[in-house]
C-alpha cells in the first residue's frame, strides 16, 4: 500500500471523529430497574459509548413501582427490556404492545406512517387469526419488518438462564419458560431433604412471593406460583404441548364460525388442602379469570386469549368444552401460561364451589369495583393458597424467608425434596458468601449473582457446585421512545443503536456468556427466522455520519470553528501524514 492510500484513510476516519465530537451535545433519559447487578454494568457501558457520539445519557435508578409508572407513562428515552421468551413470543409479546402497561406502547406512539401504531396493531390482531400457514408466516414478516424499520429497540443479547447447584443435589433440567424453575426434578444425594434456594424474581434479587393468588399480577412472583398452581395443558420441550390437568383435546370447528375444544379432564387430582379437581372447578375458575371486566387491557387483556373465548361449559364431569370466536391459533400456548389461568381450589374461593363471579370475584381485593364490556363486578380476592402443583406454600417466616413442602398426591411423580425455602438476602453479595459458607443450596434465574461471582464459580477448577446455562430463550433489547425527544427523531435512534458496542460490552459484563444479537426475538421462536436489514449491528462510523451528517465545505469551515482545539489538532495531524506520506511514496 503506498503513503498516499494510508493518508487517505487516516483523513477519512479523523473525519468521522470530528463530525461526531462537534455536534450539539444530546441528553437522553434512561431508566433502569433497581436491584439487577448486570443491567446496572450494562448502562454504564452504554452510557460510555454512546458518550463518543456526544449524546449524554442521564441515568435514573428505581424502584419497580416507580419504574413501572414512568414506564407506562412514556417518561423515558431508552429502558431495559425483553421479550418473554416460550411460551409468549412473538403472539403475546406483540399483542401486549396495545396495553398501557407495557414500555413499547408508550415507545410506538411515534412511529410515522404508513406503519404508525394503530396499524401494526391491526396488523397483529389479523395474524393471530389467520388459518393459512403460509400467509401467517409472510404476516409475521410484515409485522417484524415494520418493527425493525423504526428503530424502536436495540436489540442486545440473547439470555440464558443460569443455575448453580450443590452438588448434594442432581437431576438438573432447563425450564421451558422465564421463572420456570423445576425443583420438582432435583434429588437430593446426600444431607438433609430440605433445600435452601435462592430464586431470580421480576426485581432480580427475591423480595415476596406476593399474594400468591393465581389469578392476578404483582407482587405474585412466577417461580412461586408456577410450583403451586397448574393449567389444563403445559408447555413442554420444543414447544410440545403436553397434557397436565387436561388428559387429551380435541379441536373442531364451532357453528358460530370460531373452534371448540373439548377437553379430557384427568381423574383423581387433588389440591394441596384435599379438594377434588373437576370440571365444575374448572369452569369456576375460568368464570372468575373471563368476566367480562376483566377481559380490558388494563386487566387480562394484554394478550388476545381472554378477549377470543367466548363461552365454556361441562359437557361431562369429565369434560370441559371452550368455544372460540375465531380459529385462533396461539390458545393451547397460552393455556400454559403462569397466569392468570392456573387452577385454584374451589375452598379458596370466598364462599367455595358456589361463589358468584359478579357479587365476590377472586381478583386482588384491592382492585375494588370494576366496569367494562357491560358488566360490573366486585372483587374479593382469595381465602388462601391452594393448587395442585408440586409445592404448597406453607408460610412466610419472620426474616422474609419462604417455606414450602411437597405435595404428598402430587399426581405427577412425587418431589423428592421433602422442604423447600426461598431465601431472602440484601444484595447479590450476601448470596455469593451464602453459597461459599455452605447455607444455600441452589441459585436459579438470572439477576441473583455478580456476573463476576457466576463466572468465579463456573471456571474454578475444584467446585462444590455445579454451573448450567439453559438455552438462549429470550432476547435483551434496550427499547428507544419514538414519542419523545430527541428520540422522536429516527435518525437518532438509528445511531444509538449503532453506536453501542455490544460485543464488547457482552464479553465485558457476561464474560462470554452470551451473544450480540441483531432482531427483536429470537431466531428460533415462531415465524421469526427472518432476516432483517439494515441489519442493527455496531458500526461507529455509521452512527457518527447519522449523528451530525455534514458536507466536507461544513468541515472546512462553520464546524471547524466550533471546535478549534479538535480542528488544530486533526490539521496538525493530517499534515504529518501527508508529508509522510509523500516521502513513503519515493521507497
Amino acid at each position: 500500500m503506498t503513503g498516499v492510500f494510508w493518508f487517505a484513510f487516516f483523513a477519512a476516519h479523523l473525519k468521522t471523529y470530528v463530525v461526531a465530537t462537534e455536534c450539539d451535545s444530546l441528553s437522553v433519559e434512561f431508566i433502569v430497574q433497581k436491584g439487577d447487578a448486570l443491567l446496572a454494568a450494562i448502562e454504564d457501558d452504554v452510557r460510555s459509548d454512546l458518550s463518543k457520539v456526544n449524546i449524554n445519557v442521564v441515568t435514573r435508578f428505581l424502584d419497580k413501582d416507580d419504574f413501572n409508572s414512568n414506564m407506562t407513562a412514556g417518561n423515558f428515552n431508552l429502558c431495559f427490556s425483553e421479550t418473554w421468551g416460550p411460551p409468549y413470543d412473538p403472539h403475546s409479546y406483540a399483542a401486549s404492545w396495545n396495553t398501557p402497561d407495557e414500555a413499547h406502547y408508550a415507545a410506538m406512539k411515534g412511529m410515522s406512517a404508513p406503519n404508525t401504531q394503530n396499524r401494526l396493531t391491526e396488523n397483529i390482531s389479523a395474524v393471530l387469526v389467520e388459518e393459512d400457514l403460509q400467509k401467517r408466516e409472510e404476516k409475521w414478516q410484515d409485522i417484524l419488518m415494520a418493527v425493525h424499520e423504526q428503530a424502536i429497540d436495540l436489540p442486545f443479547s440473547g439470555k440464558r438462564i443460569p443455575t448453580v447447584l450443590s452438588k448434594r443435589l442432581t437431576g438438573y433440567v432447563a425450564g421451558q419458560q422465564q421463572f420456570d424453575y423445576p425443583v420438582q426434578n432435583l434429588a437430593v444425594l446426600s444431607g438433609s431433604s430440605t433445600i435452601t434456594v435462592a430464586p431470580g424474581a421480576q426485581t432480580g434479587l427475591f423480595d415476596t412471593v406476593g399474594r400468591l393468588d393465581p389469578h392476578t399480577y404483582r407482587p405474585n412472583e412466577f417461580f412461586a406460583n408456577n410450583w403451586v398452581y397448574e393449567g389444563l395443558v403445559a408447555y413442554g420441550a420444543h414447544g410440545v404441548i403436553e397434557p397436565a390437568l387436561a388428559t387429551s383435546w380435541m379441536i373442531s370447528d364451532s357453528m358460530e364460525g370460531g373452534q371448540k375444544y373439548t377437553f379430557k379432564l384427568r381423574d383423581g387430582v387433588k389440591f394441596h388442602d384435599g379438594s377434588d379437581w373437576n370440571c365444575d372447578v374448572a369452569k369456576l375458575n375460568f368464570d372468575h379469570v373471563l368476566s367480562k371486566p376483566l377481559t380490558t387491557g388494563d386487566y387480562h387483556g394484554w394478550y388476545d386469549l381472554p378477549k377470543q373465548i367466548v363461552s365454556w361449559h361441562c359437557a361431562l364431569a369429565d369434560e370441559f368444552v371452550v368455544i372460540t370466536k375465531d380459529a385462533y391459533y396461539p390458545l393451547l400456548q397460552e393455556l400454559t401460561y403462569i397466569r392468570p389461568l392456573r387452577m385454584l381450589s374451589p375452598a379458596m374461593f370466598v364462599n367455595g364451589g358456589t361463589t358468584d363471579s359478579s357479587t365476590n370475584n377472586s381478583c386482588h381485593a384491592g382492585w375494588g369495583t370494576i366496569e367494562g364490556n357491560g358488566a360490573t363486578i366486585t372483587c374479593s380476592g382469595i381465602k388462601g393458597v391452594s393448587g395442585t402443583g408440586p409445592f404448597k406454600f406453607i408460610e412466610t417466616m419472620s426474616n422474609g424467608d419462604v417455606k414450602f413442602e411437597r405435595h404428598t398426591d402430587y399426581w405427577r411423580l412425587r418431589p423428592q425434596v421433602e422442604t423447600l425455602i426461598v431465601k431472602k438476602y440484601a444484595n447479590h453479595g450476601a448470596v455469593m458468601a451464602a453459597l461459599l459458607d455452605g447455607s444455600l443450596d441452589a441459585v436459579m434465574g438470572s439477576g441473583v449473582l455478580e456476573p463476576a461471582d457466576l463466572e468465579s464459580i463456573r471456571t474454578r477448577p475444584t467446585s462444590d457446585f455445579q454451573v448450567f446455562l439453559g438455552p438462549a430463550i429470550q432476547n435483551r433489547m434496550i427499547i428507544i421512545n419514538s414519542n419523545k425527544a430527541p428520540t422522536a427523531d429516527l435518525r437518532i435512534r438509528k445511531v444509538i443503536i449503532h453506536a453501542v458496542n455490544k460485543a464488547k460490552i457482552i464479553d465485558k459484563e457476561l464474560y462470554g456468556l452470551a451473544k450480540p444479537v441483531d432482531t427483536l426475538f429470537p431466531k428460533n421462536a415462531p415465524f421469526c427466522d427472518v432476516d432483517l436489514t439494515p441489519r442493527w449491528d455496531y458500526d461507529f462510523e455509521k452512527a457518527s455520519l447519522l449523528r451530525c451528517p455534514v458536507t466536507d465545505a461544513e468541515i472546512s469551515t462553520s464546524r471547524v470553528c466550533a471546535a478549534p482545539a479538535i480542528t488544530a489538532l486533526a490539521t496538525s495531524l493530517i499534515m504529518f501524514f501527508f508529508e509522510a506520506s509523500l516521502l513513503f511514496a519515493r521507497f
